[in-house]
Formats: structure tokens, sequence, C-alpha cells
């Protein structure tokens, strides 16, 4: 199906570019969301009377996330969560919790614009990259951690995943040590 494309998609198309997209796609998504329309005599010309008023209400709406940008770049959010000693996560940190942790810090955001590729599976500092606009994109940092403490201690640069396996290899390593100078005991017993 051809469709006319009211603003900017990416991995698609600019504003007005006409494109050719699956049937689903254009019927469930652009379609009903208003980001584009059926590739018809008809709606081209609305669609070219239309243009400026559509490209002034665009430069509105990326002008405002430009100012929303510079608030939210580079803000941390914590977010706490069970996890196993290994750093592991009993659940999974997604696109809505991400939503909850920035409107308990103050700023409001669409689950939508989290561009979350994956969820979140354990603890530390994640990169999450936040889509305001469809050319507007800010990087927040999320500090998943099992309380507040831990979270100051990841947020200062501790890596506790790593502190927790050297934790686990010391006495293992002890054990390894120990062994050899048994069995040179043992050997000198027998001379």
């Amino acid at each position: 199906m051809e469709v006319i494309l009211l603003e900017r998609i990416a991995r698609l198309g600019q504003m007005g570019d006409v494109v050719r997209v699956r049937d689903g796609y254009a019927r469930n998504f652009l379609l009903p969301q208003g980001k584009a329309l059926r590739a018809t005599d008809t709606n081209r010309k609305q669609f070219e009377s239309q243009r400026s008023n559509l490209e002034t209400r665009n430069l509105e709406r990326k002008h405002e996330a430009e100012g929303v940008s510079s608030r939210i770049d580079g803000q941390s959010f914590i977010i706490i969560r069970q996890a196993a000693e290994s750093g592991q996560l009993y659940g999974s940190v997604t696109p809505r919790d991400i939503v909850e942790a920035m409107d308990a810090g103050g700023f409001k955001v669409g689950r939508n614009q989290v561009a979350l590729k994956q969820p979140i599976k354990s603890i530390g500092l994640h990169e999450v990259p936040i889509v305001l606009h469809p050319e507007v994109e800010v990087s927040i940092s999320v500090n998943v951690a099992r309380s507040p403490d831990e979270a100051a201690r990841q947020a200062r640069g501790e890596d506790l995943t790593g502190v927790q396996r050297e934790a686990e290899e010391e006495p293992a390593a002890e054990a390894k040590s120990e062994a050899p100078e048994a069995e040179e005991k043992g050997d000198k017993a027998k001379a």
C-alpha cells in the first residue's frame, strides 16, 4: 500500500514522502495514529493544501522537544529491584518502569518514547535512549540496584557484580594455594 507520510518516521522517510509499506503496517499503525494518509489523488491534493500547516506544527513540536531534551539529557534515575547475588534481576526493567521513575523525578514522557530495545535484566548503570520527537533523541542513565545504598555505590563507579565475583573467587584461590603446600609436606614426610 502506498501512503503519504505526515511526519518523519525513522527508516521510512520524511514528511511528504510517498512510500510503499505493508498493508497491515499502514492499517494498524500509520493510518490510525495519524502518521500517514493513503496515497490517493484526493489525499495528495489535501496534503499539498495542508503542507505548510503540517510543517509549522512539526517545527513547533520539534522546538518543544528540544527544550525538554536540554533538561532530560544526561539525567540519572534509580530503579530498585530484587536480584540474585550474581546481579541477575528476578524480573526485568521495562519501558513502563522507566516512565514511572521519570514521572517520580518530575519528567513526563510516554511509554512509546522510551526506545528500549530489550528489557533490562541485570543490575548496573544502563544508557536508555528517549525519543522526544522523530528528530530529537536524548539519552538517560538508569541505575538498577537492589537498594538505595547499592545505587549510590554504583553511581560512584563501583562494579558490584565484579566485587561479588572477586569475593567468591578469593576463598577458592586460598584453598588452591593451601593444597600444594599440603602435598609438599606429605612428600617431605615420606622422604
